[in-house]
């Protein structure tokens, strides 16, 4: 079975990709929804959280996520602190997910791929591209964002030009180059390495 992460900045439409790939029948797993609901459920998440940020990391017994956006959004190190406490489990959450599958190839997507190092564990990877204008609108109107929040949220991933090295294929889902047809020559090739 064949693994291939896809990946992409915030507003790339890596989610996108995942659902026209789940309705050409391949298997997507979705870490950011996953570590959602790992960190409401799994209880060593819960107190390595509580321990690091204290008690109002948690609100009514679920994460609570304006105060941990204002905590890690202003620090890079409590930042990557609470990806070594919730990644290492998504993952494993990603292999047991992976195990119960039959398709030749599953997709994971994940918004930092490459950033945790988990890309090295995938058989290929796909980053998904669009222009800086075109994310911005996009998560301006998903989120209902400042532009300002936006660009700043940005500023704390890694760009494009850092992750299109390690990625196998580039997806460009900027609503002029056809995206379908894209993921249908990346199909073509991963299906003919299998």
């Amino acid at each position: 079975m064949k693994k291939v992460g896809i990946t992409g900045g915030i507003g790339s439409g890596k989610s996108v990709v995942g659902q026209i790939l789940e309705a050409m029948d391949y298997p997507v797993y979705y870490s950011d929804e996953a570590s959602k609901e790992l960190v409401d459920t799994d209880e060593t998440i819960r107190k390595e959280l509580l321990a690091l940020l204290g008690t109002e990391v948690y609100l009514n017994d679920k994460l609570n996520r304006p105060f941990l956006a204002s905590v890690i959004f202003q620090n890079d190190e409590l930042r990557m602190k609470v990806n070594q406490i919730i990644h290492p489990k998504v993952r494993e959450a990603f292999v047991n997910w992976t195990n119960k599958q039959t398709s030749p190839i599953v997709f994971n997507e994940a918004a930092i791929l490459f950033e945790t190092g988990a890309y090295k564990t995938m058989d290929a990877t796909i980053l998904v591209t669009a222009p800086v204008d075109l994310k911005v609108r996009r998560v301006m109107e998903r989120d209902k964002s400042s532009m300002e929040n936006v660009l700043e949220r940005m500023s704390k991933q890694w760009s494009d030009d850092d992750k299109k090295p390690l990625a196998d294929f580039e997806l460009k889902n900027d609503e002029e180059t056809p995206l379908i047809i894209q993921i249908e020559k990346m199909l073509k090739v991963l299906n003919e390495k299998n």
